[in-house]
C-alpha cells in the first residue's frame, strides 16, 4: 500500500493518509484491505472485486463512493516473446479519498507519477488521465504486436516451423484479449459520458464528481483513443486470422505436393522391383543363358522407368 498526496504542487510519497490522498493498493494483503476499509469507510467488496483476475469492467455506485473497474493490458513472459493479457484496475472515488486497486504494479502507475503535476485531490482529472493512458498503452502494445506479427509472417514465408506458428497463436490470443477488454472499457467510458458519475439518488451531492468543460474534452479524448485501439485490434485480429487460415492451406498444399512426389517416385521404382523379382525366381526364364541377358534386362528396366517417369512428368506428378 502506497499513499501519495499533493502538497504545494509536489507529489509526496508515503504521506500520512488524510483527505485528498491517493491510496495505491498493489495486490494488497487481507490486513491492508481491512485497514483501508476501516480508515476510509470504503465498502469491502469495492476493495476486493478488482483483485479478481476475471472481473469485468463496470461502474458501481454506493452511498458516498463510486467504483470504476477497467481492464488494463499487461505483458507476460520473456521479452521478445511476450503474451499480452489484461487485468482489472479498480478506481474508487469517495468524498475524501481516491483509491486504486490492482493485482500488479502496472506501468499506468509509473506513467501517472511522471506527470508534471498530479493533483491527488482532483479526482475527475485523475480518473480521466488513467483512462487516456490506458488507451495509449493499448495502442503501444498493438503496434508491438503488429510488428511481431509481420516478422513472424516473413519468417514463415521461408520455413514452416512450429515455433513460429505457436508465437503467431500467442499474438492472436493477445489480440482477442485486447479486443474484448477494449470493447468493455468503451462501454464504461460511454456510461461516464451519459451519467457523468452523477446519481443523486444513490450518492450524496457532497461527493459527486463534476465534469467541467476541460474534463469533458479529456473524456472525449479517452473515448476516441479507446475506439482507435479497438478498431486497430479488430483489424489486426482479422488480418492475422486470415493469415493463419492461409498458412494452414499452404501447409496442407505443401504436404499434398510432397505426397504426390513420393507416390510418383514409388511408382517409378516399382517397375525395376517387379522385373528384378521375376528374374530372381528359381525357374526357367527367357534369355537366362544369353550372355547379354543382364544388359538387356537392365536396358528394358531403365527404358520402362523412363517412359513412366516421363508420363508422370507430363501429368504434373513431379
Amino acid at each position: 500500500m502506497r499513499v501519495y498526496h499533493t502538497v504545494d504542487d509536489q507529489l509526496i510519497k508515503d504521506h500520512p493518509c488524510e483527505k485528498g490522498s491517493w491510496l495505491c493498493l498493489i495486490n494488497p494483503t487481507e490486513e491492508e484491505i481491512q485497514l483501508v476499509n476501516k480508515q476510509t469507510g470504503i465498502t469491502y467488496d469495492f476493495l476486493k472485486d478488482p483483485l479478481d483476475d476475471e472481473e469485468r469492467p463496470r461502474i458501481e455506485i454506493e452511498p458516498g463512493q463510486i467504483l470504476i473497474i477497467i481492464k488494463v493490458p499487461v505483458a507476460r513472459g520473456k521479452k521478445g516473446a511476450e503474451l499480452y493479457d489484461t487485468i482489472p484496475l479498480g478506481i474508487i472515488v469517495t468524498k475524501d479519498y481516491l483509491v486504486t486497486v490492482c493485482l500488479d504494479d502496472h506501468p499506468i502507475f509509473s506513467k501517472m507519477l511522471k506527470e508534471p503535476v498530479l493533483y491527488t485531490f482532483k479526482k475527475t482529472r485523475f480518473l480521466l488521465l488513467v483512462l487516456i493512458k490506458t488507451a495509449t498503452l493499448y495502442l503501444n502494445y498493438l503496434r508491438i504486436l503488429d510488428i511481431r506479427s509481420t516478422e513472424l509472417q516473413q519468417h514463415l514465408s521461408h520455413t514452416m516451423k512450429n515455433e513460429a506458428l505457436f508465437q503467431l497463436l500467442d499474438v492472436q490470443k493477445s489480440l482477442v484479449y485486447f479486443t474484448t477488454s477494449l470493447r468493455a472499457n468503451g462501454i464504461v467510458m460511454e456510461k461516464l459520458t451519459r451519467t457523468q458519475l452523477v446519481n443523486a439518488k444513490e450518492a450524496p451531492s457532497s461527493m459527486l464528481i463534476k465534469m467541467y468543460p476541460e474534463d469533458e474534452d479529456l473524456l472525449e479524448d479517452a473515448i476516441t483513443e479507446n475506439r482507435q485501439a479497438m478498431e486497430m485490434s479488430s483489424i489486426y485480429s482479422s488480418i492475422l486470422t486470415g493469415s493463419m487460415d492461409a498458412y494452414a492451406a499452404i501447409i496442407s498444399n505443401n504436404m499434398n505436393i510432397v505426397m504426390k512426389f513420393l507416390t510418383s517416385v514409388t511408382i517409378v521404382l516399382s517397375l525395376p522391383t517387379i522385373i528384378a523379382s521375376i528374374y530372381g525366381m528359381n525357374v526357367g526364364l527367357p534369355f537366362q543363358h544369353s550372355p547379354f541377358a543382364f544388359t538387356g534386362i537392365m536396358g528394358v528396366t531403365l527404358g520402362l522407368g523412363g517412359i513412366v517417369a516421363y508420363a508422370l512428368y507430363r501429368w504434373n506428378m513431379f
